[in-house]
């Protein structure tokens, strides 16, 4: 009996191994709620928390008497006891199968269950794998999603358990599964090929697509003719699609894929199906600050912009005026088919508010409206038809600055106004307050243009200047240097308030609305104009007062005397008859000598009225205001009288004599 007990005791030490973190077979004697109680050949028993033998489902499936693996932690803690754990057994198997996988190059499962730096974390049983990002699939993945929390198969290429590092591949095995498919499809594929697909992963700028052994992009704009903003609005993952090869790469194994070809291009004809100024309707499919895009056919989209939307507001906001999904009428404004772009417009569909303005509304009308905004140029009011005109600071008033007056109007007041202007393509209306009331100032000009003479009363008298009331609110001025022809240093010692003057108009300030005038250029002007005048009368007087009408009236004179004569004489004799027609002959000579000379004297003397009709012009245009020239002026003229005056009495003279001779002859 004791070589027997003996015996199986040596046996049992040779079989369990004594070193804590052994792995040893141990059969299940007891269970209850808590812990398992295991032998493992020793002389005492050990206990497990119940929960280390729950499986991957949550699910307890231990019997009494079934064996199984555990680690040695402890032999003997001190108090007889024995510490296993089946944690550390599990771990120790998972090794066990990794670095079988490892050296045969098999597969091995695992579950994808997390996203780290670089790459991913993958969960085999107890054992934490890395997978990087390079190797999730054949080609870049960013989107993991659809992979997450499922078990697939990986690679184990790299593993060194003292560092419990693990580094698993997956795109090895679908390298490894794909290769002969590969090959046969890619012998093949060719462009223009329609192929059935199953979607693999989805990205943001597209879909990966499984053709059975190679994967094919289809890009989001290859998709649909119509926008897409991301491919799960067109497909999912795991969907079976239709799609047409574009291109193949078969030296980098990269194949194009396109949904959107295999139907029929809907902008080819479309100017034609649809000319500018049509007006159809759209489906708002998408909405951003700058506007919002409508679909008016499938695959066809036009972008509304902001300032197409409302013929009033500046400041649209999209979102408050359509909806994603709404049917609204829109026109066509304009379609670029290179670009395949659309131009759409809403307010277009709508009466415009400025033409209606315009037809109901004329040029000098009167308005009334509500202010709506102040600036610094004028004053914004709202008009009838919810559209704005511009009341500007230079049509607020004749008589105050617009700066002044603007300050009298507030924010939402009422106010009259006169429409000036109406321009419906730039969308302005021009208003005017002042317009309500007549311009004095204005009239007065116009009776007064530059060069007219006035007359006002001096109102306010300084050094330099002095200021005219030319009538109610139309106010001149006068300087130092307009006052008179000698040099005046104080304008206060030629005028006084209150004095009457006439005065030329030299200028007018229509911005100041100052009229300026001249007291020395009045007095010019009405002496140049007197001289004028004196020279009309002279000319008169001299024409009426030439040697010819001189002659005239004596030959009118003669015949009277001798018809005296003639009844006088009973006996005249034929030599005495002939004697007068001799005579008769030679004051008829003399009459024309006579005529002649007054020819060239009247032609003198419409020479020099010119001369003397250009100096005063010339006189008047540079303004001339030394005495001299005119002390020059009246001598010459003097001279010129003096001349025309001896003409005359020579004249009176020689007809004085004929007649004298005429007389003596006849008797």
């Amino acid at each position: 009996m004791a070589e027997s007990f003996e015996s199986l005791f040596e046996q049992s030490v040779q079989t369990v191994e004594m070193t804590p973190g052994s792995i040893v077979v141990g059969t299940v004697v007891d269970i209850d709620s808590e812990f398992v109680t295991m032998h493992v050949g020793l002389k005492s028993e050990g206990v497990i928390p119940r929960d280390q033998f729950f499986d991957v489902n949550g699910e307890f499936n231990l019997e009494v008497g079934d064996q199984v693996k555990v680690a040695m932690e402890v032999v003997d803690d001190g108090f007889g006891e024995t510490r296993l754990s089946r944690e550390k057994a599990k771990r120790a198997e998972t090794w066990e199968t990794l670095e079988e996988s490892f050296e045969k190059k098999e597969p091995i499962k695992g579950v994808l269950n997390g996203k780290v730096k670089g790459g991913f974390t993958v969960s085999i049983d107890d054992v934490r794998a890395f997978l990087p990002g390079s190797l999730v699939d054949t080609r870049p993945i960013r989107d993991t999603a659809d992979l997450e929390g499922q078990e697939l198969e990986f690679q184990v290429i790299k593993l060194d358990q003292r560092r419990n590092n693990v580094v698993v591949s997956r795109r090895a095995i679908l390298e490894l599964e794909n290769s002969e498919e590969r090959e046969a499809l890619l012998n093949s594929l060719a462009e223009g090929q329609v192929k059935e697909g199953i979607v693999k992963n989805l990205t943001e700028y597209g879909a990966f697509v499984d053709l059975g052994g190679i994967d094919g992009l289809l890009h989001v704009t290859d998709m649909a003719w119509k926008r897409v903003r991301h491919p799960s609005e067109v497909v999912n993952v795991g969907q079976e699609i239709t799609v047409k090869v574009l291109s193949f790469d078969s030296e980098r194994n990269r194949v194009s894929l396109g949904m959107k070809q295999l139907g029929d291009d809907p902008w080819v004809d479309i100017t034609r199906r649809y000319p500018k100024g049509t007006k159809v309707y759209a489906t708002v499919t998408n909405i951003q600050d700058y506007g919002c895009f409508a679909e008016i056919e499938e695959g066809v989209e036009g972008l509304v912009h902001v300032s197409e939307m409302d013929w009033i507001s500046r400041n649209v906001i999209p979102s408050k005026i359509v909806t994603t999904g709404d049917t609204i009428e829109v026109m066509i404004l304009d379609i670029d088919e290179d670009r395949r772009r659309v131009s759409l417009g809403i307010k277009q569909c709508l009466e415009n508010p400025w033409e209606v303005f315009d037809r109901t509304h004329s040029v000098g009308d009167k308005v009334s409206g509500t202010i709506r905004s102040i600036t610094d140029f004028g004053i914004f009011v709202g008009l009838d038809g919810n559209v704005d005109g511009l009341v500007h600071l230079s049509d607020m008033s004749w008589t105050e600055p617009g700066e002044v007056v603007v300050r009298r109007f507030s924010k939402g007041g009422q106010v009259d106004a006169v429409v000036l202007a109406i321009d419906v393509e730039r969308e302005r209306i021009g208003l005017g307050i002042k317009q309500l009331d007549s311009d004095v100032f204005g009239d007065f000009t116009n009776e007064h243009p530059k060069g007219t003479m006035v007359t006002g009363v001096v109102t306010e008298v300084e050094a330099r200047e002095a200021k005219i009331q030319l009538a109610p609110e139309v106010n001149g001025s006068i300087k130092a240097a307009e006052i008179s022809r000698d040099r005046v240093e104080d304008v206060r010692q030629a005028l006084k308030v209150g004095d009457e003057v006439n005065a030329k108009v030299i200028n007018i300030d229509l911005r100041n609305r100052i009229v300026w005038l001249s007291i020395k250029q009045g007095e010019q002007e009405s002496e140049a104009e007197a001289h004028r005048e004196y020279q009309r009368q002279t000319a008169e007087e001299t024409k009426k007062t030439t040697f010819g009408e001189l002659i005239r009236s004596q030959l009118k004179k003669r015949p009277t005397s001798e018809e005296g004569e003639e009844h006088s004489a009973d006996t005249d004799s034929e030599e005495t008859a002939s004697a007068v027609e001799s005579e008769s002959t030679e004051e008829e000579v003399e009459v024309e000598a006579a005529d002649d000379s007054l020819e060239s004297s009247a032609s003198a003397d419409s020479s020099d009225e010119t001369v003397e009709s250009d100096a005063v012009e010339l006189s008047e245009q540079s303004e001339l205001n030394s005495d001299e020239s005119d002390e020059s002026e009246d001598s010459k003229e003097t001279t010129e009288d003096s001349a025309e005056e001896n003409t005359l009495d020579s004249a009176s003279e020689t007809t004085s004599e004929s007649d004298s001779e005429t007389e003596s002859k006849d008797s």
